[in-house]
C-alpha cells in the first residue's frame, strides 16, 4: 500500500471509528498518543505525520480493533503502533483530551509540552529525505514553552530523563531555537 501521510482529519476519522468499535464490545480504551499525532492534533504544529505513535490498553483488544479500522479505512497496518514504547521514560507526564472528543469507547492522553520536548531532546533526529526528524518538533516547543535557555532545555529533560546526557546536536538545535525567537 503506498504510503499516504496521515493529516489531522485522517487521524481523527481513525481514532473515532476506534472507539465506535470498542464501544461496541463494551469497552473502553485508553490512547497514549506520542509524536508527530500529537503535534499534529493538538498542537496543529504539522500538517500530517506518517504513522500514530501510541501506547494502547488494554492491549489485545486494542490492536484487534486497529487492525480492523486500517482495513475499513484502507490504512497502513502500522498505522497506530507502540515502537515508541523503547523511548517513554520511567515516570510520564500526560494530560487527558477531553472526555467524548473521539467517542465513548475511547479515552485520548498526551505527554505534556514539557516531556514531549524531554522525548524529542533525548531523539534529536535529524531530517532526512521524507523523514522530518525531531528539530522542527524542538524548535516549535521551545518557542512555544517561552524556553529561555540551553539549561532550562536541559533541565526539563533531565527531569525526565536524569540518567542521559543531552547531545551537543540537542544543545544547537535548542540553541538555534533560541535565537530564532520572534
Amino acid at each position: 500500500m503506498p504510503y499516504t501521510p496521515l493529516n489531522r482529519n485522517r487521524i481523527t476519522q481513525a481514532l473515532r471509528r476506534l472507539g465506535e468499535l470498542a464501544h461496541d464490545q463494551g469497552a473502553i480504551l485508553e490512547i497514549s498518543l506520542y509524536g508527530g499525532a500529537v503535534f499534529t492534533l493538538v498542537y496543529g504544529s504539522r500538517d500530517s505525520t506518517k504513522d500514530v505513535d501510541a501506547v494502547i490498553r488494554p492491549s489485545e483488544i486494542g490492536k484487534t480493533l486497529v487492525a480492523r479500522v486500517a482495513t475499513e479505512l484502507s490504512l497502513p497496518d502500522d498505522w497506530l503502533n507502540d515502537d515508541v514504547k523503547q523511548f517513554l521514560a520511567a515516570k510520564e507526564a500526560k494530560r487527558s483530551l477531553p472526555e467524548g472528543e473521539f467517542g465513548e469507547g475511547i479515552r485520548i492522553v498526551v505527554p505534556t509540552a514539557a516531556y514531549l520536548l524531554a522525548m524529542k531532546l533525548r531523539a534529536c533526529r535529524p531530517p532526512l529525505p521524507g523523514f522530518a526528524g525531531d528539530y522542527g518538533d524542538i524548535r516549535f516547543l521551545v518557542q512555544k514553552m517561552g524556553i529561555a535557555s540551553v539549561k532550562e532545555a536541559e533541565a526539563i529533560h533531565d527531569r525526565f530523563f536524569p540518567h542521559d546526557a543531552l547531545t551537543l546536536e540537542a544543545h544547537e538545535v535548542v540553541r538555534g531555537a533560541l535565537r530564532s525567537r520572534p
